[in-house]
């Protein structure tokens, strides 16, 4: 059975951190770029960040670029997001995907697999 399990959501601070976790089974993790997805309320879905499992390769949305890291532990089959600076307007549920489509146009391709989704509130 293929799973994405979130972990790591909660409530921050403006300023604050906090660390994601996608832990993935059930398929070969090499195999995937990994990423994460968010929505906050009345918004639309939009792409964080993603990481190639097979060479590493990172891309980061503007809006989260410098503040958050994006990493993997292929022994672990395990994505992070490290999330600094956190703002208001980073308070969404996050979602992990995989998909073995690459590039920076990953966000655009149709998903294979979807975690459930971990919900960060960050306060003003």
């Amino acid at each position: 059975e293929v799973q994405l399990v979130e972990s790591g959501g909660g409530l921050v601070q403006a300023g604050g951190s906090l660390r994601l976790s996608c832990v993935a089974s059930g398929f070969t993790f090499d195999d995937y770029t990994i990423g994460w997805f968010r929505q906050a309320p009345g918004k639309e879905r939009e792409g964080v960040s993603h990481i190639s499992s097979s060479d590493g390769t990172t891309y980061y949305a503007d809006s989260v670029k410098g503040r958050f890291t994006i990493s993997s532990d292929n022994a672990k089959n395990t994505v992070y997001l490290q999330m600094n600076s956190l703002k208001p307007e980073d308070t969404a549920v996050y979602y992990c995907a995989a998909s073995q489509e690459s590039g920076r146009y990953w966000f655009d391709y149709g998903m294979d697999y979807w975690g459930k989704g971990t919900l960060v509130t960050v306060s003003s």
